[in-house]
């Protein structure tokens, strides 16, 4: 009967010669998944035994990870905003990077919040999640909100074009129970309601059509219109820019998350979409562009 470490061992040398950039980590993570164990727990007990029925699960898991498969697809989980979200080849694999889209977010709801209360009968702040995918980002507000208190101030709807991803998102925001303050809606970026919100956050594709291909193996198991932005990654966002005057209220905020290289061609994007707007562009922790926020004309 092999041992936890002689597996990770074993697992480890496979996966660094398949080319993945992590493969103890990996291997950890999909021993862990395989024995219901966090990783901390996998470590710790390197002289466990490993019976042969989760031995030879953690081997054939393996195996989809050196065929490219994302660790996160073959976990069905992915970590995002300290929150379990359910992942799987229906949408995009929540990333890191998009965490700051959610911060800056939850601290402006909540800065305009504090400032201006609602009082008690007076319609709440609408917030709408476009491209919600997985609905990471809309359930990681919902909870962030909630914790905070002002849930019950916000109304948040989530938009998906792939009725896939939808199915998905309603897992995530049932799982997280978070039903009765997210609205699931198909749409090409906005809902047809008309309705104006205080608040427009995007995760859109933004990689460019020609990179798309270049993208590391595990990128090829998500859906290729959750990364695919057209020819210079912002054919998507110029889009919902052109829908702005008409849909986000004169107070407005639309947070649009783009790529690293991407902050001065969104600049450009508002000056020609919308003259007189204001485009400010948000650096990630490691200091590159990430999220661009984007206002009406002052009053």
């Amino acid at each position: 009967m092999a041992t936890v470490d002689a597996l990770l061992r074993e697992a480890t040398a496979r996966l660094r010669g398949s080319g993945s950039e992590t493969p103890r980590l990996d291997a950890e993570l999909l021993l862990g998944s395989v024995l219901d164990l966090d990783r901390t727990r996998v470590v710790a007990h390197g002289d466990a035994p490993v019976g042969d029925g989760q031995a030879e699960a953690f081997r054939a898991r393996v195996d989809r990870r050196v065929a490219g498969e994302p660790v996160a697809y073959i976990r069905g989980l992915k970590e995002f905003h300290g929150l379990a979200f359910v992942v799987d080849a229906r949408a995009l694999i929540p990333r890191p990077e998009t965490e700051l889209l959610v911060d800056l977010a939850v601290a402006t709801v909540a800065e305009r919040l504090t400032r201006s209360p609602r009082p008690p009968g007076s319609a709440p702040m609408r917030v709408v999640d476009v491209g919600t995918g997985s609905g990471a980002v809309a359930v990681a507000m919902a909870i962030a909100l909630r914790r905070r208190g002002m849930l019950s101030a916000v109304t948040i709807v989530a938009t998906d074009v792939s009725e896939d991803a939808l199915g998905l998102a309603v897992e995530n925001v049932v799982g997280h129970v978070v039903a009765d303050s997210i609205r699931l809606e198909r749409a090409d970026l906005l809902p047809a309601d008309g309705v104006l919100y205080d608040m427009i956050v995007a995760n859109l594709p933004y990689v460019p059509s020609d990179v798309v291909p270049t993208l590391p193996v595990a990128a090829s198991f998500e859906p290729a219109e959750a990364l695919d932005g057209g020819p210079d990654g912002l054919a998507v966002i110029r889009r919902l820019l052109v829908l702005l005057p008409s849909r986000l209220s004169d107070d407005g905020l639309a947070l649009l998350e783009i790529g690293a290289d991407q902050g001065e061609g969104v600049v450009a994007a508002v000056a020609e979409a919308l003259p007189g707007w204001r485009c400010m562009v948000e650096a990630d922790l490691a200091g590159l562009p990430r999220v661009a926020r984007i206002e009406p004309p002052a009053p």
